[in-house]
C-alpha cells in the first residue's frame, strides 16, 4: 500500500492532543495520546522521542501562547513584572501542566528565552553572582505557584463555624472567588519586588 501523501499525525497535532488529555485529567500517557489522535502509538515516536520531549513542547507552546514585549529593558521593575506576569498567564488555559512541568528540566529554547531576559532583568538591577540564581528560582516558585492557584476551587479554605476566628474573620474581608487569586498575585507580587530592593539595598551597606 503506498504511503499517504499528508502524515495521519504531526507534532503539534500531538502537543494539541496531549494539552487536551492534561486539560480533561490532569495527566496524559502515550496510549491515550495514540487513542486520542487515532493512531498506533508505535508511530508516535515516528515524531517525537517519547514523553519527556512532548511535555517539553506543551512547554514551548503555551508560552508561544503568550508572548510578551518588554518595552524597557532597562527598567529592571518593569521587565520583571511583564516576565512574572507573562509566565503566570501562560499557565491560565491550562492550570493543570504545571505540577507535570516541575518534575523536569526545562530545555524548550522559547522558555529559556523568558529565563535569559529573567536574568537581564535581575543583573540590570544590580544582582551579581549567585544572588542572581537564586532569584531566578524564588521568582520561578512564585510565578509557577499562581500557576497552580489557578486550578483552586473556588472555596479554598473551609473552616467550621467554631475554633478559627482570626482566619473566619480574614475569610469574611476576601474578594469574591474570580477575584481572589488575581489580588492575592498582584499583592504577592509588589511584595516580590519590595524584597528585591530591600536585598539590593542591604548588599550596597
Amino acid at each position: 500500500m503506498a504511503r499517504p501523501l499528508v502524515p495521519l499525525i504531526s507534532v503539534d497535532a500531538l502537543v494539541t492532543a496531549a494539552l487536551e488529555l492534561v486539560d480533561e485529567a490532569g495527566d496524559f500517557s502515550l496510549p491515550k495520546l495514540a487513542k486520542r489522535i487515532g493512531v498506533s502509538q508505535s508511530s508516535i515516536y515516528n515524531h517525537v522521542s517519547g514523553r519527556e520531549e512532548i511535555l517539553e513542547l506543551m512547554r514551548g507552546r503555551i508560552i508561544s501562547e503568550r508572548p510578551y514585549v518588554l518595552e524597557d529593558e532597562q527598567n529592571w521593575e518593569a521587565s520583571l513584572r511583564t516576565i512574572v506576569r507573562s509566565y503566570r498567564d501562560a499557565f491560565a488555559r491550562h492550570p493543570k501542566l504545571a505540577p507535570l512541568l516541575v518534575l523536569q528540566t526545562v530545555q524548550d529554547q522559547q522558555v529559556m528565552a523568558l529565563y535569559e531576559n529573567l536574568a537581564v532583568a535581575l543583573q540590570t538591577a544590580g544582582f551579581r553572582g549567585r544572588d542572581v540564581m537564586s532569584a531566578v528560582s524564588t521568582i520561578d516558585s512564585f510565578a509557577l505557584g499562581f500557576a497552580l492557584d489557578l486550578a483552586a476551587p473556588d472555596v479554598v479554605w473551609a473552616p467550621p463555624a467554631q475554633g478559627y476566628p482570626t482566619l473566619s474573620d480574614a475569610l469574611s474581608h476576601a474578594d469574591p472567588a474570580g477575584q481572589r487569586g488575581e489580588a492575592a498575585f498582584d499583592f504577592g507580587l509588589e511584595i516580590l519586588i519590595a524584597g528585591l530592593h530591600a536585598r539590593l539595598q542591604s548588599s550596597v551597606l
